[in-house]
C-alpha cells in the first residue's frame, strides 16, 4: 500500500514540476516500478500493488506526454517569430500513382512532407522538403471533393500476410544465428533482408486514405494504417487553425532553413520496424490478448455509440475487433468480450465512435458511412502487469469520455494447447470419430449447422472467419451445443453471424487432436515441401486417403464451403490464402504430445511450420474438387502406410 501511496504522491509532485522537464527524466519513476516488479515473485502479497503502481504511473505519464505543450527548440521566423514542432511521423503518401515513405512535420503554422536524402557513410544527414502548406490554407477535402481524388490500390491481404510469413522465418534464423553464435556478417545480412521485407509491408500495408488540400490549387493524400492516427493528425492540425494565422510563402533561404531545422527538431527518429529496435528492446507480446468493453459514461447527449478495438503489429496498427452499436443512450453497456491475436503488440488502443446512419455521408474510398470519432485513448500492454491468470480492470479517459474495459493475456504457447474435454457426452474437446459414432453422421452436427448458416446470411460478410465474434456469445454456443440443447436452431438463427463462424473454428481448434491427425502431420510438412509437382500431386492425395473417415468426410465438407466462400471475394475481402491462413493451423497443429519438437520461439507467431501448415490447407484449396468415393476407390491403387 506504501508503494502506491508513493507512486501517487509522485505523480502528484510531478505534475507541478513538469514543464520543465524534458520526457526521458519522467520515464525514471516507470523504470522504478518496473525494476521492483521484476524481483519481487508473483505470489508475495506485494505484486498486485506494484502493478496497479506501474499502471498508474505508466497512465499518468502517458497523459502529460499527451497534454504538454509544443516543446523544445524551435526555429525562428525571418519576422523574429517563434515556430515551434507541434508533431512529427512517418506517413505514406501516394504520389504520381505510387507509395513514398514521407517523413512529415507539422510547425504551428505550417505543415511539411519530406524525405531523407541518401547521404555517403559519415556525412552529415539532411532532409529534402518535397511539399508544404501553410495552414492558413489548408483544408481537408469534403466527400464530395474527395470524388474526383485517384481511388486508393489496396495490396491483397494475402500479399501482406506472406511478407509477414517471410519477415518471422529471417526472425527466426536471426535467433538461431545469435544462439549459434553465428558470424555477424550473416547476421547482418539477414538483418538487412528482414528491414527490407518490413519496409516493403510498412509501406504498403496502410490503406485508409487522409486527404489534404491547399487551397491554392493541389491536394495531397496519405494512406494511413489507423483511423486513430487519421483523427490525431486531424485534430492536431484543427486545433493550430483556431489561432490568428496569416499565409505566406517561404523563399527558397527560408524554406532551406525550415527543412534544415527538421533533423535536429524531430522527435520520430527511426522507421517503425522491429529490425530498427536494440537487442534488449522488449519484442512485444505474443499470444491472445482477452478484452472485455464494459460501459462507458461523460456523453453530453444521447448518440448511437460503439467502440473499436487496435493493436500494434509489425510496425502499425490494426483494427482487431467491434462492439456492437448500442442505439441512443449517453451510458452505453456493452460487456462484450473479444479475443485479439497479438503478434509483437506493446499498445491496445479504444476508439468511440458516433454511428451515422445518413446515406448522404458515404466515404466514397471504401464505400462506408463515415462514423464520427467521439474519444480515442492508449495504453501499453506492459509484459509484467498483462501476464496473469486474472481479469485486470482499468478505464481509459478520452475527451472528458471514460472507457470501462478489463483485459488478460494468454501466451502463445498456452494457447497452442489442445485439452481433451473430461466430459465426452459433449462435442467440444472430443474426438471427431466419437462424436460422429454417437450422433450416427459422416460429419458433426455443429460442423454442418455452423457452415450452413454462414452461407446463409454470412458468406458476403466482409472479413468473415477473419473478424473475432463476441467471445461471450462463442462461450454461449459452445455451452448450447455441448448440452445438445433442443434451441440450438433458434439461437443460431439469432446470433452475430461472426460468432457463430468463430464458434466453428474454436471447435476445430479444441479437438484433441487435429483434424488432419498427429499422425499425419510430419508426412504433410514433407508432402507440401516437395518441388515435383507430380510427386506432391501423389503425396497430398495419398495422404488424404490415409484419413479416417470421419475426419476425411468432414475435412473435404469444409474444404469445399471454403471455397464457396472464397467465390465471394469481391464483397467478402476472403480469398484462398485468407482462409488458409485462418484455418490451416487450426486443422494442422498437433496435440501437446506431439507439438513440443515442432514448437519455436513463442515470439516466431509465423515460424516455419505455421508457414507450412497454411500452404498444406492452400494446396487443397486451390485443387480441383476432390471427391471421397473417388479417393477410396483410388486406395486399391496405393499403399496405406505413410
Amino acid at each position: 500500500m506504501e508503494i502506491l501511496l508513493i507512486v501517487r504522491l509522485c505523480c502528484n509532485c510531478t505534475y507541478v514540476l513538469y514543464k520543465p522537464i524534458d520526457r526521458v527524466t519522467r520515464s525514471t519513476l516507470v523504470l522504478h516500478v518496473k525494476d521492483l516488479l521484476k524481483h519481487t515473485p508473483a505470489d508475495h502479497p506485494d505484486y498486485p500493488l506494484l502493478q496497479d503502481a506501474l499502471r498508474i504511473s505508466q497512465n499518468f505519464l502517458s497523459s502529460i506526454n499527451e497534454d504538454i505543450d509544443p516543446r523544445r527548440t524551435a526555429v525562428t521566423t525571418p519576422k523574429g517569430e517563434t515556430r515551434q514542432l507541434v508533431k512529427d511521423g512517418f506517413l505514406v503518401e501516394l504520389s504520381e500513382g505510387s507509395r513514398k515513405l514521407r517523413h512529415v512535420f507539422l510547425f504551428t503554422d505550417v505543415l511539411l512532407c519530406a524525405k531523407l536524402k541518401k547521404t555517403a557513410v559519415g556525412k552529415h544527414q539532411q532532409y529534402d522538403c518535397k511539399w508544404y502548406v501553410p495552414l492558413a490554407d489548408l483544408v481537408f477535402p469534403s466527400l464530395e471533393e474527395s470524388e474526383h481524388c485517384p481511388q486508393v490500390h489496396v495490396i491483397p491481404d494475402h500479399e501482406l500476410e506472406d511478407m509477414k510469413m517471410k519477415i518471422s522465418a529471417i526472425k527466426s534464423e536471426v535467433q538461431k544465428e545469435k544462439a549459434n553464435k553465428g558470424q555477424s556478417r550473416a547476421i547482418e545480412r539477414l538483418k538487412k533482408k528482414m528491414f527490407e521485407n518490413e519496409f516493403w509491408l510498412l509501406l504498403n500495408s496502410p490503406a485508409i486514405p487522409f486527404r489534404i488540400h491547399n487551397r491554392n490549387g493541389k491536394s495531397y493524400l496519405f494512406l494511413l494504417s489507423s483511423d486513430y492516427e487519421r483523427s490525431e493528425w486531424r485534430e492536431a492540425i484543427q486545433r493550430l487553425q483556431k489561432k490568428d494565422l496569416q499565409a505566406f510563402v517561404l523563399s527558397s533561404v527560408e524554406l532551406q532553413v525550415l527543412t534544415g531545422s527538421c533533423f535536429k527538431l524531430r522527435t520520430v527518429h527511426n522507421i517503425p520496424v522491429t529490425s530498427n529496435k536494440d537487442d534488449d528492446e522488449s519484442p512485444g507480446l505474443y499470444g491472445f490478448l482477452h478484452v472485455i468493453v464494459h460501459s462507458a459514461k461523460g456523453f453530453k447527449q444521447s448518440a448511437n455509440l460503439y467502440c473499436t478495438l487496435e493493436v500494434d503489429s509489425f510496425g502499425y496498427f490494426v483494427s482487431k475487433a467491434k462492439t456492437r452499436v448500442f442505439r441512443d443512450t449517453t451510458e452505453p453497456q456493452w460487456n462484450e468480450e473479444f479475443e485479439i491475436e497479438l503478434e509483437g503488440s506493446q499498445s491496445l488502443r479504444i476508439l468511440c465512435y458516433e454511428k451515422c446512419y445518413d446515406k448522404t455521408k458515404l466515404n466514397k474510398d471504401n464505400n462506408e458511412i463515415v462514423d464520427k470519432i467521439m474519444g480515442k485513448g492508449q495504453i501499453q500492454l506492459d509484459p509484467q502487469a498483462v501476464q496473469t491468470k486474472n481479469w485486470h480492470m482499468d478505464v481509459i479517459e478520452m475527451n472528458g469520455i471514460k472507457v470501462e474495459f478489463s483485459m488478460k493475456f494468454t501466451s502463445r504457447d498456452m494457447s497452442l494447447k489442445r485439452t481433451p474435454s473430461k466430459k465426452q457426452t459433449g462435442v467440444f474437446g472430443v474426438k471427431i470419430s466419437v462424436v460422429t459414432k454417437r450422433e450416427r453422421s459422416k460429419v458433426p452436427y455443429i460442423v454442418r449447422q455452423c457452415i450452413e448458416e454462414v452461407e446463409k446470411r454470412g458468406i458476403e460478410e466482409v472479413g468473415i472467419y477473419r473478424i473475432s465474434g463476441v467471445a461471450t456469445d462463442i462461450q454461449a454456443l459452445k455451452a448450447v451445443f455441448d448440452a445438445n440443447n433442443k434451441d440450438i436452431l433458434v439461437m443460431l438463427s439469432d446470433m452475430d453471424i461472426n460468432a457463430i463462424a468463430g464458434t466453428l473454428k474454436l471447435y476445430f481448434r479444441e479437438l484433441p487432436e487435429p483434424l488432419l491427425t498427429d499422425r499425419l502431420y510430419p508426412a504433410f510438412m514433407e508432402g507440401i515441401a516437395l518441388s515435383d509437382p507430380a510427386a506432391k500431386e501423389n503425396c497430398m492425395m495419398h495422404l488424404l486417403r490415409s484419413l479416417p473417415d470421419p475426419n476425411l468426410i468432414t475435412f473435404l465438407f469444409l474444404l469445399e464451403h471454403l471455397k464457396r466462400v472464397a467465390e465471394k471475394e469481391p464483397i467478402n475481402k476472403m480469398s484462398l490464402h485468407n482462409l488458409a491462413t485462418v484455418f490451416g493451423p487450426t486443422l494442422l497443429r498437433p496435440s501437446e504430445g506431439e507439438s513440443k519438437a515442432h514448437l519455436t520461439l513463442a515470439s516466431d507467431i509465423w515460424s516455419h511450420d505455421v508457414m507450412a501448415q497454411v500452404q498444406v490447407l492452400l494446396y487443397y484449396l486451390q485443387h480441383p474438387p476432390i471427391s471421397f468415393s473417388e479417393l477410396k476407390r483410388n486406395t486399391l491403387y496405393f499403399s496405406t502406410d505413410v
